[in-house]
């Protein structure tokens, strides 16, 4: 295996991506390849990037791209959901529930990661070391729900969670050197979290440079080839 070490990372314009790119690129020896539906926000040595706009269509585009190139990642990051935007915010309330934020919610955070996930599989071959990590939030653990409230972003969480369990199974039996990590970062002091700070206390606002140095620890120590782990910022592992 080549020394330099190859990084994809989808949703790259979100602010933990960012900062975990940057972290890397300014490492150094790292060949990394970010997704966004937009136009590239970092420059740097070792980072190119490609603009999808999510659809499976493109992600198969994508994944031809990287396959023609024998360009096989040593980790991937998978960094797509949504909590809410111009028109959603999270469900305080039973009645605030619909069908559209739903969908919409869902869509970002769970189906869109479970392409890249099959997509990415599919094209890896069964022998590679790969570590791959999807951001999942501890509202998505079932048995911790003790709040209640955020019906849809929970259930884009959970939903994840579930699906990418049930995919371990059979990616420990057909790409046995894949180890996968749901990882909870904490409350980061990104746009996502924005509308909810003021009642987080100072030492639990994280910034995204604080959550990317602890993610690539976690990559380093904590991922298990052949299995999957639910884990947050600080290495503890989630109830499922």
């Amino acid at each position: 295996m080549s020394s330099t070490r190859r990084l994809l990372v989808i949703g790259a314009g979100s602010g933990i991506a960012q900062a975990f790119i940057s972290r890397h690129t300014d490492a150094g020896n790292s060949d990394i390849i970010g997704v966004s539906r937009s136009a590239a926000k970092l420059q740097a040595v070792g980072y190119s990037h490609m603009i999808s706009d999510y659809s499976e269509r493109s992600i198969r585009d994508i994944i031809d791209t990287l396959a023609a190139r024998n360009w096989y990642p040593d980790t991937v990051l998978i960094c797509n959901g949504l909590l809410h935007d111009d028109q959603i915010m999270p469900e305080k309330q039973l009645s605030a529930f619909s069908a559209a934020a739903w969908q919409a919610v869902m869509q970002a955070g769970t189906l869109i990661p479970m392409l890249w996930l099959q997509a990415v599989t599919a094209y890896l071959p069964r022998s590679q070391v790969t570590n791959i990590v999807l951001l999942s939030a501890r509202v998505g653990s079932i048995s911790d729900n003790r709040l209640g409230g955020w019906y849809s972003y929970r259930s884009s969480k959970a939903a994840l969670n579930m699906l990418v369990k049930t995919a371990a199974v059979e990616l420990r039996r057909t790409h046995p050197g894949l180890g996968l990590l749901l990882f909870h970062p904490g409350t980061t002091d990104t746009p996502l979290s924005k509308p909810f700070q003021r009642r987080v206390p100072e030492n639990r606002l994280f910034t995204p440079t604080f959550v990317a140095e602890q993610l690539a620890a976690l990559i380093e120590t904590s991922v298990v080839a052949g299995d999957v782990r639910y884990l947050d910022w600080a290495g503890e592992t989630i109830s499922w």
